[in-house]
């Protein structure tokens, strides 16, 4: 068997080699035939000329199939608009070689009438030649362009429209084809070039203070932004950079010792940390004694006394079994790495750039300036303690140095932007890290308001607790479901898990698709309305695009089989329309990827949706006989294309962190 193998590679190499030859025979010849002024006139002139022809069409044919062979993954979904680049790319490039870095616009059209892609940019070029002295037709270029596009497998035709707008109309056996692979393989991300290292600090609450409303967005967009960069393949490493360390744990072990003086030997009952912390916070700030007490506290914290030690711990775990009913409601995973993980680095920090003479003492301060910015950074306060600005740049550090990591991504509320930006533009200056080699990003976003338009609080005034929050989404879910008699078709299994998919995914898909750079409003009545772009509109919708095939008596082996061996036609507009929205996934996650917004795939999700319903209304999947109720009829490539909706609706519900369940 292995020798067998072994030929297998050598005949592949062979060929490979030949192939690789050929091209630079062929390159060669189309080179010599370019210049028939070289060669001695004969009458043979245009059987050469018609032979060059024939060469380039040989040549072209073998790249795409050498192409093929490096191809590192051919079950991969296409992005189609990316391949669309490069093939327009090409063209722009022969078009015009006088032009440096010439504009590249491929989008998909918004009219179906002109096409299914466009590309706009003659437009452009034409100013670029205008501003080198050559006035140049727009829709000449756009000739030019059309001209010199490369063979390949996905366009059809094109056609320049107005000013020198290309049309692109796909073919549609390729996108048949891409659809069967599609259906065959699962919804796989495209090829990854090179697997990078991913960084997200996300969600971040303090310890000893329960999470509020205010920590849903870093910890639901943290989560959804994880998830996509493991779907596309990248290494990410998800990070709770929890506040477990200063003065106010000073404060919460000297009351611990009053309260619970046995701590060390017997566990405090300590069952509502906010009440604790509230007691101590007063007794703070009304009892010098005891703030003294407090003061004293730290230092022996952080001199790492065992008692002390001890204490904190205690508090801790308290902190944490609370933060983790949060994120077990939310299916949130994160490696907590607290303030208190970077103390010692934090010196180290400090020695660096006293050693590079940044430094500058201000009232007994320690301060350090970065070019372009007013403000500076305090690296040690003037009674020895280190800031926030300190652990910060150590946590920048250590996730450049240590972790290796290529992208780092902060999803931190957009108040803390100044402050972060000040911090990545220290790096930059201390030689950490290239902005050209490795992304370091602040993902901001904007505060949760109440349907009054004012900061999300209680009618007391107080700040929203995540976890009455969390909830009032799962009563409100569930008489949702009641108010539909959802309960008397599902059993009481069905119907929690249906209670939970609902409140959960709503609260989230209220978050996500909006953009995370604005306020949003909160809103129950909003996220459960099933009208609409909101998550409950788009989970009765794949249940019910799920619900066909179990309707029409069609299992699982039979659609896989038929996968295989049905080709989709996609001969009515509606089927057309369908299939290249599918399609179109790879080209909203790379979007996501580049900025971040995840509310793009929310929108996408909802046109996903729509388009389904306009083609499941217009084409009949499966047809029954109007007295007896009984499949006559069914349409197996229409009911390929519904799988093929339900499995990329399946992931983008995954991506953004919501469980769909089989029956609603």
């Amino acid at each position: 068997m292995q020798v067998i193998i072994i030929y297998i590679i050598i005949d592949y190499f062979n060929d490979f080699i030949f192939q690789e030859r050929e091209i630079r025979s062929l390159s060669a010849e189309i080179e010599i035939l370019k210049n028939p002024q070289n060669l001695n006139p004969s009458q043979r002139l245009d059987e050469l000329r018609e032979e060059n022809a024939k060469l380039k069409y040989r040549l072209n044919i073998l790249k795409r199939s050498l192409q093929e062979d490096k191809s590192p993954d051919n079950k991969s979904m296409m992005n189609i608009n990316q391949r669309l680049q490069q093939i327009f790319s090409e063209a722009i490039q022969a078009s015009c070689p006088e032009l440096d870095n010439p504009p590249l616009a491929v989008t998909p059209n918004q009219q179906a009438k002109f096409g299914d892609y466009q590309c706009n940019s003659a437009m452009a070029m034409a100013q670029m030649l205008k501003a080198k002295g050559m006035k140049v037709n727009p829709r000449e270029i756009a000739e030019k362009i059309v001209q010199n596009l490369p063979d390949n497998e996905l366009i059809q035709k094109t056609e320049i429209a107005g000013p020198g707008f290309i049309n692109v109309h796909l073919k549609r056996t390729f996108v048949s084809k891409l659809l069967s692979n599609l259906l065959v393989n699962g919804v796989q991300p495209p090829p990854l070039e090179s697997r990078k290292k991913v960084v997200v600090d996300f969600s971040s609450p303090n310890i000893a203070k329960e999470m509020h409303v205010g920590h849903l967005r870093s910890t639901i967009i943290g989560e959804s932004i994880c998830r996509l960069f493991e779907f596309l393949g990248y290494d990410v490493l998800r990070l709770n950079h929890v506040g477990d360390w200063g003065t106010q744990f000073g404060m919460l072990i000297a009351h611990l010792q009053d309260k619970f003086p046995d701590y060390l030997a017997v566990s405090p009952p300590i069952s509502d940390l906010q009440a604790f912390y509230k007691e101590s916070k007063k007794r703070f700030d009304d009892d010098e004694d005891f703030k003294k007490r407090a003061y004293q506290c730290v230092v022996r914290l952080q001199s790492r006394e065992p008692d002390f030690i001890k204490a904190w711990n205690l508090i801790c775990d308290v902190s944490r079994r609370e933060f983790q009913k949060i994120y077990d409601c939310l299916d949130v995973t994160i490696v907590e790495r607290g303030e208190s993980f970077y103390q010692e680095m934090m010196t180290d920090v400090v020695k660096e750039i006293e050693g590079r003479g940044l430094v500058e003492m201000d009232e007994g301060r320690k301060i350090v300036f970065v070019p372009g910015h007013s403000i500076p950074l305090t690296v040690v306060k003037s009674d020895g303690g280190y800031t926030y600005d300190t652990s910060d740049l150590a946590a920048l550090r250590q996730r450049i140095f240590d972790e290796k990591a290529d992208i780092i991504i902060y999803v931190v509320d957009s108040g803390q932007g100044t402050h972060l930006q000040l911090v990545y533009a220290a790096g930059r200056m201390f030689g950490w890290y290239d902005p050209q080699v490795t992304r370091v990003e602040h993902a901001g976003f904007g505060v949760v308001l109440g349907e009054d338009k004012k900061k999300f609080k209680t009618r007391s005034g107080d700040t929203v607790r995540l976890i009455d929050l969390l909830d009032e989404g799962l009563k409100r879910s569930m008489d949702k479901l009641k108010e539909k008699e959802r309960d008397k078709v599902l059993t009481p299994e069905e119907l929690v898990a249906a209670q939970r998919s609902v409140a959960f995914g709503c609260i989230k898909y209220a978050d996500l698709s909006h953009n995370r750079i604005n306020d949003y409003v909160f809103s129950f009545d909003k996220m459960l309305d099933d009208r609409g772009n909101t998550a409950a509109y788009l989970l009765y919708a794949f249940t019910r695009i799920r619900s066909i095939a179990r309707l029409a008596n069609i299992d699982e082996a039979t659609l896989r089989k038929a996968a295989e061996t049905t080709e989709v036609l996609l001969d009515h507009e509606k089927e057309w329309k369908l299939g290249k929205c599918i399609l179109r996934f790879p080209e909203i996650l790379q979007k996501i990827l580049d900025d971040l917004l995840l509310h793009t795939l929310c929108d996408y999700l909802y046109e996903l949706a729509t388009t389904f319903t306009e083609f499941y209304d217009s084409c009949y999947c499966v047809e029954k006989d109007r007295q007896t109720g009984e499949v006559i009829k069914v349409n197996m490539w229409r009911m390929l294309l519904c799988e093929a909706t339900a499995a990329v609706m399946a992931k983008g519900f995954d991506i953004l962190g919501i469980n769909p369940v089989q029956k609603m």
